[in-house]
């Protein structure tokens, strides 16, 4: 059985963080896994069975303190490799990929681009395809990319597992404990992270409560939230508008969404809108890079144009695109027939993003197609 390390940063909330363990459980029948990280606090995901290093080298301040976490990173990581005979490492990440890199050996180097962001560092983008075996890419978008301004012939597309049995049976675990007891609620799902646009949300959400008083905005996700909940009150939806936190299990609340808003001006691939399709929540999702435009196809969900990047908190101040984002979830709300097509291609479109598939892509790049 060959064997296999992920590193990751940490296993804290977060997309690639989430893929990762993801990952780690999806392959252990094919695969001598583990994982290791740099950072072993907050751990939120469920790795139980599967042996974890923790390297104790979180992330620091300052240029030169970087640069040397990741030679010792690197260093960690190298007799990680030599004691388990590693054959792959795979990393998620731009700082895992570059303690991958640092901490060389004969593993296989598997180096995974898991945001748009990501590309805003050219120089570290050649390093990659210079060292890797193979760079994997959460998006097509991404993967074209690379593949052509880089000339590089290693990157590949490996888009995120999701399994949506298991999905459904989280999200019956137990009750989600929310202020209201009723109302047609708004959902969007990530930390608190100038990229989710989530200025924008609030400001069109209060146009919607304003025509549609029944209506309610939950927002999942690790942050205090402290300027958006000031932004909350001042525009006048202070009790719409629910911050969760950090849920461990967040889908018994993704589950009582009526629709899914994604407003965020970078993704890599958004898994939370993938969940959220898997439960038959129709989606309005900007077309940032990258993920929602190759996810709905301008057919399993409805596109709207990227918004702006620029923090804005002033409630007097509602820009076009923000009247543009609620006069389409209002459209939507309104219209049941639509509602019921969009909630129907969404099942249909989630359903294509198996674990399954990506079990056997991952088989395949490895050479491994027996199950032991």
């Amino acid at each position: 059985m060959k064997k296999l390390l992920l590193i990751v940063p940490s296993l804290h909330q977060g997309g690639l963080e989430k893929v990762c363990a993801a990952t780690a459980r999806l392959l252990q029948p094919y695969f001598d896994v583990q994982i290791a990280i740099f950072d072993s606090r907050n751990v939120a995901y469920d790795v139980k069975g599967i042996p974890v290093s923790d390297l104790r080298l979180p992330s620091v301040p300052g240029r030169l303190g970087k640069i040397i976490n990741v030679f010792r990173r690197g260093r960690k990581l190298r007799r990680i490799k030599k004691e388990g005979q590693i054959d792959i490492a795979y990393s998620f990440g731009p700082t895992a990929n570059l303690a991958n890199i640092a901490s060389g050996g004969k593993s296989e180097l598997w180096l995974g681009l898991r945001s748009y962001m990501d590309m805003g560092n050219p120089r570290q983008i050649r390093l990659f395809c210079k060292c890797a075996d193979r760079v994997i890419c959460c998006s097509e978008t991404i993967c074209r990319e690379v593949q052509g301004k880089y000339r590089c012939h290693k990157a590949v597309t490996l888009q995120n597992p999701f399994d949506i049995k298991e999905v459904k049976r989280l999200s019956e675990q137990e009750e989600a404990q929310l202020p209201w007891e009723e109302g047609r609620i708004l959902i969007s799902m990530g930390r608190e992270d100038v990229v989710k646009g989530f200025w924008h949300l609030l400001k069109s959400f209060a146009l919607v409560h304003e025509k549609l008083p029944d209506t309610k905005l939950m927002i999942i996700g690790k942050g205090e939230f402290t300027s958006y909940r000031q932004l909350a009150k001042e525009l006048g939806i202070e009790e719409a508008v629910y911050f969760t936190g950090l849920k461990k299990n967040p889908y018994p609340y993704l589950k009582r969404g009526s629709l899914y808003v994604l407003t965020s001006y970078y993704e890599g691939f958004p898994n939370a809108m993938v969940e959220a399709m898997s439960m038959g929540m129709p989606v309005i999702a900007t077309d940032c890079m990258t993920g929602p435009r190759e996810i709905l196809e301008d057919q399993y969900g409805i596109l709207i144009p990227n918004m702006s990047q620029a923090e804005d908190f002033d409630p007097q101040h509602i820009t076009a695109e923000e009247e543009n984002l609620a006069s389409r979830i209002r459209q939507l709300l309104e219209d049941q027939d639509r509602m019921e097509h969009y909630r129907k291609m969404a099942l249909k479109r989630a359903g294509d993003y198996t674990t399954e598939t990506y079990i056997e892509r991952i088989r395949d790049w490895a050479g491994v197609r027996d199950r032991l």
